[in-house]
C-alpha cells in the first residue's frame, strides 16, 4: 500500500484515535522546504541542498529518468509538467504500440491497476486478508505440524501469521470505524452546505475565513476543518479532503470485515490477466493519473518539482524526467504488478526507482526478487521506504526488501530509507518510522514535507517515510546527473558515506518516551545530507558499464548430424 498502514499518506492516523499529527514549534510557512536546508546556516537538520548544488556549480549535468511507482501522477501539474518523462517512440492517442514494448500508448509511463476498457482499479484488499482466506480451509483447526512438508510448513507459518493480523487489526479497526462512523456520514452533507454556502472548491485556509449564518453552517465548518486539520493538508482542496478520508474510512471496513468475509477480487474483475502467469504480463493501460494521484504526486514533486521557476516548491533534483508506473492501489499492491513495474522501468530507462510502498507478505517474493537481480544487472538503483509502523525490521517482515528468498544473498542496489524530522517538527526521528540496524540504511526527512498535490496548482504537507524515500531518490538522481559514470553501488555508497550521525538521544519510534541513540536506528546511524554524499562522489573513479546493446534475435540452429559423445 501507500505506505499508510497506520498514518494515511498526509498525517499520522493513531488506531485509537482519530487523528494526530505533528506538533511543531513554527508556523507552516516557516517549514515549507526544511527538507532542502542547513542545520548551520538555516536551523534545520535538512540536507544542504543548497550546498551541495554550489559544489557542482561548474559540472555539466546529464538528464535522469528516475521511475516513481505509486499511485499515479497528476500529469497536469503546474510544477510537475515540465519533469515528466514522455516515451519518445511512442505517439500519443493513436491505439498502437509504436515502440513494439508490448504497452499501447505508454506516454508517460504505465499503470499495471487498469483495464484495457478503460477503467482503473481504485482500491484493494490486504495481503493478510487475501492469504489468510487462501489458506484457512487448509489450516484452521488442529494441525499436526510435524507430518507437513518444508513447503506446507512455511505456509502453515504464514498462514498464522496472517491469522494473527487480521484478528488483531480486525478488532481495532472495528474501534477505528465506530469511532469515525459519525464523522464520515456528516461529511459528503457538510462539503454540500459550503459549496452552496461558501465555494464550490475551498481549501481548509479558505474555510478559516469563513463565517457561519447559522448553527447548521458551523457545524459543517467544524466537520471540514477538522478533516483538513486532521490529515494536515490546510492547502488541499475539498475535494481531495472527502476523496482521502472517504478511502481511509473504507479501508478500515475493509479490515474489520476481513476476519469473516473473504475479499472480493477487486484487481482481477478490472486487469482481467491471468495473474498466476507471470508472462502475462501485457495488461493495463496508459492512464497513469487515474483517480487515485495523490500519494504519486507529492512524492514525484519531493523528487523533482521544477527548480528556481518561481511557484511552488523546489525539487531535491534539477535534471530529472518522472517516469509514472502505477501499480500501488487503495490497500496492499500485488506483487506481480511490482515486478513488472520494476521490469518496465529498467527497460525503458530508468536509472532510479522510488518505492514509496510496503507490506508483510510477499506471497510471490520469487517474482519481485527476479526483477530486482534484473535491475541490479542493468545499473539501476531501487529506493525503499522502511515503512510507518515503528517497529523494528529487523525483526518484523517488511517488503519489498533486498534480501532474497532463495539464498542468503541482499541485493547490492536497494537502499532503504526511514523518517526523520527536526526539533522543530516534534522530534528528530518520526515517531511513525520503522527503524533497524541492519535493514534500515539510513534516515532521510520524512515529517512536515510540502509537495505537489493533485489540482493543477496545489501544494500542500504530507509525512511518512514515502516521503522520505522520494528525498533519497532525489538525492541519488542529483549524484548521478553530476557524476553520470557512477554505479548504483557507488551512488548507495556516495549516500550512506555522507550520513550524518546528530550524536543525540531520541524519543524511539512506535514509544511515549523511551530514549535511544539516533544512531541505533539505522546502519549508517546518521541523516542524509547532499552536500557531505556529492564530496564523496567526487572522489570516486566511476565503474559504470557502458550500456549494453539490445540482445540480437535468435537464429535457428544450423542442422548437424548427431555423433556419439566421446
Amino acid at each position: 500500500m501507500q505506505l499508510k498502514k497506520v498514518l494515511l499518506v498526509s498525517s499520522v492516523f493513531a488506531l485509537t484515535s482519530a487523528f494526530t499529527f505533528a506538533q511543531t514549534s513554527v508556523k507552516d510557512d516557516q517549514l515549507k522546504g526544511w527538507h532542502l536546508k542547513d542545520q548551520q546556516t538555516d536551523g534545520f537538520y535538512g540536507i544542504s541542498m543548497d550546498k551541495a548544488f554550489e559544489f557542482v556549480k561548474n559540472r555539466k549535468s546529464t538528464t535522469v529518468i528516475v521511475a516513481v511507482i505509486d499511485s499515479g501522477i497528476d500529469t497536469l501539474h503546474e510544477d510537475l509538467k515540465p519533469v515528466l518523462w514522455r516515451n519518445p517512440k511512442e505517439i500519443p492517442g493513436n491505439g498502437i504500440d509504436d515502440d513494439k514494448n508490448g504497452y499501447v500508448d505508454d506516454i508517460y509511463g504505465w499503470n499495471f491497476l487498469g483495464g484495457k476498457d478503460g477503467r482503473n482499479v481504485k482500491e484493494d484488499s490486504y495481503e493478510a486478508a487475501r492469504l489468510y482466506h487462501a489458506l484457512k480451509k487448509k489450516y484452521s483447526g488442529e494441525v499436526d505440524e510435524s507430518k507437513l512438508s518444508p513447503i506446507e510448513k512455511e505456509e502453515y507459518r504464514i498462514f498464522k501469521k496472517a491469522q494473527g493480523d487480521i484478528e488483531h487489526g480486525s478488532t481495532e479497526a472495528q474501534q477505528q470505524v465506530l469511532f469515525l462512523r459519525g464523522l464520515y456520514t456528516k461529511t459528503i452533507p457538510s462539503d454540500s452546505i459550503l459549496k452552496l454556502r461558501f465555494k464550490p472548491e475551498y481549501t481548509g485556509n479558505d474555510l478559516i475565513t469563513f463565517k457561519p449564518a447559522n448553527s447548521k453552517e458551523a457545524d459543517a465548518k467544524s466537520t471540514m476543518f477538522s478533516l483538513f486539520k486532521g490529515f494536515d493538508m490546510m492547502d488541499a482542496t475539498n475535494t481531495t479532503i472527502v476523496e482521502e478520508f472517504s478511502s481511509y474510512y473504507k479501508g478500515q471496513e475493509k479490515k474489520a470485515e476481513a476476519s469473516v468475509s473473504a475479499p472480493k477480487d477487486y484487481r482481477g474483475e478490472i486487469v482481467k490477466d491471468n495473474y498466476y502467469d507471470f508472462n502475462d504480463r501485457f495488461y493495463g493501460n496508459g492512464d497513469v493519473m487515474a483517480s487515485t494521484p495523490f500519494h504519486g504526486t507529492h512524492v514525484s514533486g519531493i523528487i523533482a518539482a521544477a527548480r528556481n521557476n518561481g511557484i511552488g516548491v523546489d525539487g531535491v533534483a534539477n535534471n530529472v524526467r518522472i517516469m509514472s508506473i502505477r501499480a500501488v492501489p487503495d490497500g496492499d499492491e500485488h506483487d506481480k504488478d511490482i515486478a513488472l513495474a520494476i521490469r518496465y522501468a529498467v527497460d525503458n530507462g530508468a536509472k532510479i526507482i522510488n518505492m514509496s510502498f510496503g507490506k508483510s507478505f510477499s506471497p510471490q517474493k520469487k517474482w519481485v526478487d527476479d526483477a530486482v537481480r534484473y535491475a541490479q544487472s542493468k545499473g539501476v538503483l531501487l529506493v525503499h521506504a522502511a515503512g510507518n509502523d515503528g517497529k523494528n525490521v529487523d525483526s518484523t517482515e517488511n517488503y519489498p526488501n533486498p534480501n532474497f528468498a532463495d539464498t542468503k544473498m541482499k541485493a547490492s542496489n536497494f537502499i532503504t530509507v526511514g523518517a526523520s524530522g527536526d526539533p522543530k517538527t516534534g522530534g528528530l526521528a518520526a515517531d511513525f518510522s520503522n527503524y533497524g540496524k541492519n535493514e534500515v540504511d539510513v534516515f532521510a526527512p520524512g515529517v512536515k514535507i510540502y509537495s505537489t498535490i493533485p489540482g493543477g496548482n496545489t501544494y500542500g504537507f504530507a509525512q511518512g517515510t514515502s516521503m522520505a524515500s522520494p528525498v533519497v531518490a532525489g538525492l541519488a538522481a542529483f549524484i548521478l546527473s553530476y557524476y553520470p559514470d557512477l554505479t548504483p553501488e557507488q551512488v548507495k555508497y556516495c549516500i550512506e558515506k555522507g550520513a550524518q550521525n546528530p550524536h543525540m538521544q531520541v524519543t524511539k519510534p512506535g514509544t511515549e518516551n523511551e530514549k535511544e541513540d539516533f544512531a541505533n536506528f539505522s546502519r549508517t546511524g546518521g541523516l542524509i545530507n547532499a552536500y557531505e554524499a556529492v564530496k564523496v562522489a567526487a572522489t570516486l573513479k566511476g565503474e559504470r558499464k557502458e550500456e549494453s546493446k539490445p540482445t540480437p534475435k535468435p537464429q535457428p540452429k544450423p542442422k548437424v548430424k548427431k555423433t556419439k559423445k566421446g
